[in-house]
């Protein structure tokens, strides 16, 4: 699967536009279908993850997993999402992505414990970041120590196997607690919000619901299924105009008094308006 000198040239060592430790869109792509790859990463999404673990056959593994290594190392760039620790394709997973030009992280699936995360960033030589895609019982319970796991980056919700594991609802009230766990998790943990799991389907009614929820329990990304979910979500995700306007009206007023806190909403309110003018100008957010 290699690709020409030119799209090499014109793609290697070209960074995401959105720093990954604040993106929104994370975009699943099935390592079966290395002929997508290039679509993706030059899609809206704020960060692509090359799927090597549930969207991949058992009896395909090897062949997907050279395929994302070819292509991370002619030019193209992304993240990994490998097997689980306890699988028997984790250890091939993680030796083969060592050193791998193009790779800017790991994404371990069902990740229980926090020895999963840090044997996982060791086995990178300690130089890959690893998101934790938390997907159980087991794994929620243990998220604050997976959090301040060696080598953790951001936490992730595999929202359908924990449904499996648990017997939960899909509703947004049975679904609350383990984001809501997450969400303490990650701040325990001093990492950026966790990443929410996928919404089926493409209607865009339903994406803004089920983003706008994430984003109300405190998550800060979505995980995506479809190239036509990312504007959607970006969207959904980023602070609004009027939210814009309003910070950076906040912040030129308080700059206008020197600086002095007038009483005690003033610094919860300075916090909020600084993270809002911070995400509007790494996601090109203008004022109304």
């Amino acid at each position: 699967m290699r690709r020409s000198r030119e799209v090499v040239q014109l793609q290697q060592n070209v960074p995401r536009p959105v720093s990954a430790e604040i993106s929104r869109s994370w975009l699943l792509v099935a390592a079966t279908r290395p002929e997508s790859f290039d679509a993706a990463e030059s899609s809206r999404a704020d960060q692509i993850i090359l799927d090597v673990e549930d969207a991949v056959d058992p009896g395909l593994k090897d062949q997907a997993r050279a395929d994302v290594v070819d292509w991370l190392s002619t030019g193209g760039s992304g993240w990994v999402r490998i097997n689980d620790r306890t699988s028997n394709f984790w250890s091939d997973d993680v030796d083969a992505l060592v050193g791998i030009p193009g790779l800017l992280g790991v994404m371990l699936a069902k990740a229980e414990s926090p020895e999963h995360v840090s044997e996982t960033f060791d086995r990178l030589h300690g130089a890959t970041p690893v998101i934790a895609l938390v997907e159980s019982a087991l794994g929620i319970e243990e998220a604050a120590n997976i959090a301040r796991a060696r080598g953790a980056y951001r936490l992730a919700f595999g929202s359908g196997d924990y449904r499996r594991d648990t017997g939960t609802s899909s509703d947004d009230m049975a679904m609350a607690y383990p984001r809501s766990r997450l969400v303490i998790a990650s701040r325990v943990g001093n990492l950026p919000g966790p990443i929410d799991g996928p919404t089926v389907g493409s209607n865009h009614p339903v994406l803004r619901e089920q983003g706008g929820v994430a984003v109300a329990l405190g998550m800060t990304g979505k995980l995506c299924l479809d190239i036509e979910q990312l504007p959607i979500i970006n969207e959904v995700i980023s602070p609004t105009r009027s939210d814009v306007a309003w910070a950076r009206d906040f912040l030129a007023d308080f700059e206008a008094r020197g600086r002095v806190v007038r009483d005690g909403s003033d610094l919860p309110r300075l916090g909020r308006a600084q993270k809002i003018d911070k995400l509007a100008r790494a996601f090109g957010v203008e004022p109304s």
